[in-house]
């Protein structure tokens, strides 16, 4: 090669070194990509365009949770700062463990509802093969105080049942039950528990309806049962009771009072889970209001698809 030659060809290289670093800083200096649906950034947006959507608390009916139980609440800032356990890593499937003896609408109660938390969720479900729940220690049984039945300890289903049984791969293993259940001595019944860092949870069908009796029935405990599941699951990824909006994850000490709750998490909610799970808010709540038409919850769904058009508003 000659000296001519040589120079025009380190000229040529110098020119397409100077041409990448030239659109290297292009891409460095153009503005930045909006940011993912479910970062904090945009979760915080999405809480004001859905908040007019969603009531305050109003002062508590006496014998109702927060009169029972003063609680302080828990804003979306604080869930983020409080290293919540969540979905992460392999850990990233619901597994859910019918225990005992169903019904057939009552396994159909649980199948739908399995449907609803992977929706509500954005993560995959799994329903296991029924458990037995016959061979229950006389420490974790009582007779029930209200009605003398046979009842059995939560916590104990939790950590002796289905604790270790839990999945590598599991987010959370949820126990289904038709058994009543109780928390402990000074509570006559509960109608589920969850464990804040095992990612186990339990709830009962015993006392949300009786979905054999008709279809109205069926409807009734299907919505019952689908707001205890939200609201346990919610309780393992480290979501604590609102007690700000009407809000799924409100205490309850009565099925009445679950009935004044609504289906929906409140916006602050809805961040925590949103973020938690990765999901897009607004796809979340298309595909909420979808199962609500096939299942007939006409209220529940016309919420969901009002805060599915919120969001897509600039």
């Amino acid at each position: 090669m000659t000296t001519r030659a040589a120079t025009l060809s380190a000229l040529v290289l110098i020119a397409a070194l100077a041409a990448a670093d030239c659109r290297t800083a292009t891409r460095r200096t153009a503005p930045n990509a909006p940011p993912a649906p479910s970062s904090p950034e945009a979760l915080r947006a999405a809480i004001e365009k859905v908040r007019p959507l969603h009531k305050l608390m109003g002062p508590p009916q006496p014998g109702d949770w927060l009169d029972t139980f003063k609680e302080p609440g828990q804003t979306f800032e604080e869930y983020l700062k409080g290293n919540p356990t969540r979905p992460e890593g392999a850990r990233r499937v619901l597994y859910v463990q019918p225990l005992g003896h169903f019904t057939p609408a009552q396994t159909r109660v649980v199948e739908f509802t399995a449907d609803f938390l992977s929706r509500f969720f954005n993560l995959p479900v799994r329903v296991r093969e029924p458990a037995p729940l016959d061979h229950v220690p006389p420490a974790a049984l009582r007779k029930s105080p209200i009605g003398g039945g046979r009842q059995v300890k939560a916590g104990y289903v939790m950590m002796e049942v289905l604790k270790p049984t839990l999945p590598t791969d599991a987010a959370a293993l949820i126990g289904f039950t038709s058994v009543d259940l109780f928390p402990d001595e000074t509570m006559n019944y509960v109608f589920g528990q969850a464990n804040l860092t095992e990612r186990v949870g339990v709830w009962s069908l015993y006392w949300l309806g009786r979905p054999d009796a008709s279809g109205d029935d069926f409807k009734f405990t299907l919505l019952h049962t689908l707001k205890i599941a939200a609201h346990e699951t919610g309780h393992m990824f480290s979501i604590q009771h609102c007690t700000k909006y009407e809000c799924v994850m409100n205490g309850t000490n009565s099925l009445q009072e679950t009935d004044r709750h609504p289906l929906d998490a409140c916006p602050e909610c809805m961040a925590k889970l949103c973020w938690a799970a990765g999901a897009d808010p607004r796809e979340r709540y298309a595909r909420l209001a979808d199962f609500c038409a096939q299942h007939g919850l006409t209220a529940e769904q016309r919420l969901f698809q009002e805060s599915a058009r919120a969001l897509e508003k600039n």
